[in-house]
């Protein structure tokens, strides 16, 4: 496959690819046009979901896990700046890095979060086998992405101890979570609109306008939460980072956030000689002091 033969060739080390749902997907997105690679590592029409895994060396690893969301808008997902290239940074650093091609909604709005609370499922029950403390397995999302991350940490649950299968008994609550300039709020005042209308519809429904509002479900057990955005984000307004700060400290929650004057929407982990560009070294510093890595 084109799209795995050129992430291989841009990572250090071949990750292992393991599909979401092995036996199906119990709903299905209805995207039947063929997966499409466009722009370097971006993808469109996906309609399974996959996990990308890449682990640390032994000799450095710390057991910290990260499962990570790529943003586009709920229409497609920027793999490598926002996917592939965190893993690699994340992996010299000793830390599991977990890239999600999470499906489209295509007018299903639970498929993404159902993909990434099942991920998050996969990785904690393989967590021993990948040499991953169970306890440590964080989220991170950019964008639309950081919209899905928000929602799973916000809307978690304990698994199901009588499921058939092992991997339905597990959490699916983060540890912690990085939001990288996230669609927040589907409130239209502040909201990005093509992620609303993506995976809520054009007509405006408020049941899932409440629904995927995540600044609203936030509770005293939502995961610590490290922040960034840029403050001339014109595409997806501050207001939605400080929503979600705002209501994580209403409720007691460890949070973090910088909001750095320059960067736009979409940095990643781009490098553009901005003060922007050290945000990956304050993350984790700031695991360091909350605890997560060494």
């Amino acid at each position: 496959m084109i799209f795995l033969a050129v992430m291989i060739s841009s990572a250090n080390a071949q990750p292992m690819k393991m599909k979401v749902w092995p036996d199906g997907a119990p709903l299905s997105n209805g995207l039947t046009a063929p997966e499409e690679q466009f722009d370097g590592v971006r993808v469109r029409n996906v309609s399974e979901a996959e996990m990308f895994v890449y682990l640390p060396e032994k000799a450095i690893n710390t057991g910290v896990a990260v499962l990570i969301c790529p943003g586009g808008g709920y229409q497609m997902l920027a793999m490598d700046h926002e996917g592939f290239e965190m893993a690699e940074w994340l992996n010299k650093r000793g830390v599991a890095g977990i890239v999600l091609k999470y499906r489209m909604p295509n007018g299903h709005h639970a498929i993404p979060s159902a993909d990434a609370r099942r991920a998050m499922r996969m990785v904690r029950m393989n967590a021993e086998k990948w040499g991953i403390d169970p306890s440590k397995i964080g989220i991170a999302g950019s964008s639309a992405g950081g919209h899905l991350a928000a929602t799973v940490g916000t809307r978690f649950d304990a698994g199901n101890a009588n499921a058939p299968e092992l991997v339905e008994r597990m959490s699916s609550r983060p540890d912690f979570m990085l939001l990288l300039y996230p669609v927040i709020t589907m409130n239209e005042e502040f909201t990005h609109m093509g992620s609303r209308n993506s995976l809520t519809g054009t007509e405006s429904n408020p049941d899932l306008i409440a629904m995927y509002s995540n600044e609203e479900h936030v509770s005293k057990d939502t995961p610590p939460t490290f922040l960034v955005l840029a403050d001339n984000d014109k595409a997806v307004v501050p207001q939605n980072s400080i929503a979600f700060y705002s209501a994580l400290k209403d409720n007691g929650v460890p949070a973090e956030m910088h909001i750095f004057q320059k960067g736009g929407h979409g940095f990643g982990m781009r490098k553009s000689g901005i003060a922007a560009d050290q945000w990956p070294g304050m993350f984790e510093a700031w695991l360091k002091a909350m605890q997560i890595l060494p």
